[in-house]
């Protein structure tokens, strides 16, 4: 007679991690965007994620670019490290 019980106690048991394990798949989808860079978050120049209008405007931007020439883009890319002072990578220690 113990033993039903025990079997529905580990029954019980099962079924509430599984429920968790669903719970925090759902959950950690989305904490990942609000946890900071220097905690292990994404970095600041990620891209957005898919589904968003965001993402929309950085796919059309991205097909922009790769279909200018290669002078063109060089030029853009130079303007654009001019207009936001990039620091470049000799000069970090």
């Amino acid at each position: 007679m113990r033993l039903p019980s025990t079997a529905a106690i580990v029954a019980l048991l099962a079924s509430s991690l599984a429920g968790c394990g669903t719970v925090n798949e759902r959950l950690s989808a989305g904490m990942g965007d609000y946890v900071p860079q220097w905690a292990g978050g994404l970095p600041a120049d990620a891209p957005p994620r898919a589904g968003t209008p965001q993402y929309d405007a950085y796919m059309k931007e991205r097909e922009r670019k790769r279909l200018l020439p290669a002078a063109d883009r060089e030029k853009e890319e130079q303007a654009q490290k001019g207009a936001t002072g990039t620091i470049s990578g000799s000069a970090v220690r």
